[in-house]
């Protein structure tokens, strides 16, 4: 794990600053995904997640997840908040009756309920400020009975991350291959800690390790129906 000692500026900022890390990734997100040497073992995970009904996707992307929804959803609703991915995602569903919305998830409202929420690799951009918000936006979403859904990295990422000096929000500097250099929230968790904090916030959590890197979870408001 590397780390520097120059101050993050204005913390303040760290969603716009994420949002523009991931516009300017688009064009190069669908190569690094298709590379990911944990991409198959990702994937038989999804397939054992209790993903129906009317299906929620926060941070879409470009739709590498959402085409392996789309068979499992009686409606899907993808949401970003880059138009750039946004755009790649809506090319590659065509045809399907995927919905597509463009919004913040930090300043977004649902408009309808849902049975299942999933989220790949968004869980760890973001910040432990706003994470009982985040969790309260998405029992807000669902339907009764229904579960959050989610894969993402364990904390022995750590040691390919590159870490800015600490503040409040922890941040990773990420580049391009255009060789421009961004900054984005990366919080690392492990199955225990991350069951942990969720029971603490009012859900009945089961998070499980995939391998060495990542892990997948899932999770229900406590006494929900």
């Amino acid at each position: 794990m590397h780390s520097t000692r120059e101050q993050v500026p204005e913390e303040s900022d760290w969603s716009q600053r994420q949002i523009g890390y991931y516009r300017a990734r688009a064009a190069e997100y669908g190569k690094a995904h298709n590379e990911r040497t944990h991409m198959p073992r990702l994937v038989r995970a999804l397939d054992e997640l209790p993903v129906n009904g009317d299906v929620l996707e926060v941070a879409c992307g470009t739709g590498q997840w959402t085409q392996l929804l789309v068979d499992r959803a009686r409606s899907l609703t993808a949401l970003d908040a880059a138009p750039e991915m946004l755009r790649i995602a809506r090319d590659r569903m065509r045809g399907t009756k995927t919905r597509f919305i463009e919004a913040d998830i930090f300043t977004w409202e649902p408009d309808r309920l849902y049975d299942t929420v999933f989220l790949a690799f968004w869980l760890s951009h973001v910040p432990p400020v706003e994470m009982e918000a985040f969790w309260n936006l998405m029992r807000w979403a669902l339907r009764p009975g229904g579960c959050i859904v989610f894969l993402d990295d364990s904390t022995a990422k750590a040691e390919i991350e590159e870490f800015v000096a600490e503040t409040r929000v922890p941040t990773v500097r990420r580049r391009l291959a255009d060789g421009s250099q961004h900054l984005a929230v990366k919080v690392l968790y492990d199955a225990p800690g991350l069951t942990s904090q969720l029971n603490d916030l009012g859900w009945e959590a089961h998070v499980e390790p995939i391998d060495a890197y990542h892990f997948a979870g899932i999770a229900r408001p406590r006494g929900s129906e």
